[in-house]
């Protein structure tokens, strides 16, 4: 194994953070040759006494490296520049994975021992080893009214409104608890997000899905869907999950026009709206408050073990009273000590950095990824997606995720994701949990040369 302790990043002047340009001057290195496969790089501590700059900074350089597949870390062994084999292959065993749809590692690994040494020192951590009040703590609901008017567009957001739930999941189960009986029915986009369809079946909801178009829902499949179902809820995703479609503006006041119209609640499910909120569309919740329960959760935008959501309910009325009996009833109430940690990166900008990272990964991925798969899959009408759509027939898409799988790359099958009456059917590709671009073009690579042979054979005339 070759060693190069002394290796020094020529790192270019310019504006841009400090760990950003260390990862470029080193994807040059490894580009040019200077780097050659297995060196070993200094460790974290000597690369910032080298470079005059905190530990942490080299951290975050090294981990975005080893995201990009451009190193390899062993704890005990150090950090050494990847082989080629390792910058493709970097799955070990496992298929490689598109099917679950998750931020990319390591961006908040890197701020985890920090945020731990803080709330360690947090006077009110005391309090966290008990229940929470209602709604959960002051200091979890002020936190979730900052993140969500700041990074969702509902700006002026009361944090009295804000009930902290154990995750987007818990905060759905919630609002359904609260607005409508088991038994009774669901209006749902055709193609939709399998956990409802889960917590549907747990409490026994006929579901019923309705039109969409290039923007999601359309006012005229929800009008035709509240006839047919005699449905007083509705859960609409306006960045829709698993397509990736989103609504315009004309679009979102046209939902809530039917809404008021047909005297329907709105579930709405905005929990990878952080990805597109520089587009400054307006939440559903924002244009009909009195009777929409907002939903979203930190575990898309920051990492997926951060059990945190948040559930608002409608302005008015005793909803909010419903919502807090409902989740007493589920879960006895708000996350204690569970919630501390986003709390914490909250409130000392943490989580922002995180998000930040999160939407420059994803925009620089789903670029790559649109590169591999061209008119395969609809082109997202944001940078940062974390999924891409691909149409086409139910029995093609069963085919091609059967054959993705034998060759090593897992995604979603249609009937994950489609409610009665669904018309149209393709494959979901996330972009999020391959380890590193390199692994996720392979992996594109793969369902691209699928797609591209995949046909359904043509009916034999008897």
């Amino acid at each position: 194994m070759r060693t190069s302790a002394q290796w020094r990043p020529d790192i270019a002047d310019g504006q841009g953070r400090l760990s950003d340009r260390i990862v470029a001057a080193l994807a040059a290195d490894v580009a040019s040759g200077k780097l050659a496969p297995d060196v070993k790089l200094p460790t974290q501590r000597r690369m910032a006494e080298m470079l005059g700059v905190g530990v942490g900074t080299v951290t975050r350089a090294y981990l975005e490296a080893e995201a990009r597949g451009l190193v390899s870390a062993t704890v005990g062994r150090g950090t050494y520049v990847a082989g080629q084999a390792e910058r493709l292959e970097g799955s070990g065993d496992s298929p490689i994975d598109l099917a679950m749809n998750v931020a990319p590692a390591g961006r908040a690994e890197a701020h985890l021992t920090e945020a731990l040494g803080r709330v360690r020192r947090r006077s009110d951590l005391r309090a966290h080893l008990g229940y929470a009040p209602q709604g959960g703590f002051e200091s979890h609901r002020r936190a979730g009214a900052r993140w969500l008017t700041d990074t969702a567009n509902l700006g002026g957001l009361d944090w009295k409104r804000v009930i902290v739930t154990g995750g987007a999941q818990q905060a759905i189960a919630v609002s359904l608890m609260a607005a409508s009986r088991p038994g009774a029915p669901l209006i749902v986009e055709a193609l939709t997000f399998s956990g409802v369809k889960t917590l549907a079946a747990t409490f026994d909801h006929r579901l019923y899905g309705a039109a969409m178009d290039a923007e999601g829902l359309t006012p005229e499949g929800l009008e035709i869907a509240v006839a047919a179902s005699g449905a007083r809820v509705a859960y609409v995703q306006p960045l829709q999950n698993p397509t990736g479609r989103m609504m315009g503006t004309a679009r979102r006041h046209a939902i809530v026009d039917v809404a008021r119209r047909r005297d329907l609640l709105l579930i709405e499910d905005d929990l990878y709206g952080a990805y597109a909120a520089e587009l400054g569309r307006p939440p559903l919740a924002l244009l009909a408050p009195e009777r929409t329960f907002y939903v979203t959760g930190l575990s898309k935008s920051l990492t997926p073990g951060l059990r945190v959501g948040y559930c608002v309910p409608p302005q008015g009325g005793d909803w909010m009273e419903r919502c807090t009996t409902a989740l007493r009833g589920i879960a006895f109430g708000s996350p204690s000590l569970g919630g501390l940690i986003g709390v914490q990166w909250i409130e000392d900008g943490t989580a922002y950095e995180i998000l930040d990272d999160h939407r420059r990964e994803f925009a620089r991925r789903t670029a790559a990824a649109l590169d591999v798969l061209g008119d395969l899959v609809v082109r997202p009408p944001y940078a940062a997606a974390t999924e891409l759509w691909a149409p086409m027939s139910e029995l093609e898409a069963e085919r091609a995720a059967a054959r993705a799988l034998r060759e090593h790359v897992q995604v979603t099958p249609p009937s994950a994701l489609t409610a009665p009456g669904c018309s149209e059917f393709g494959l979901r590709l996330c972009l999020g949990a391959a380890p590193s671009l390199a692994v996720l073009q392979e992996a594109l690579g793969i369902v691209a040369r699928i797609l591209a042979e995949t046909e359904e054979p043509a009916l034999e005339v008897v």
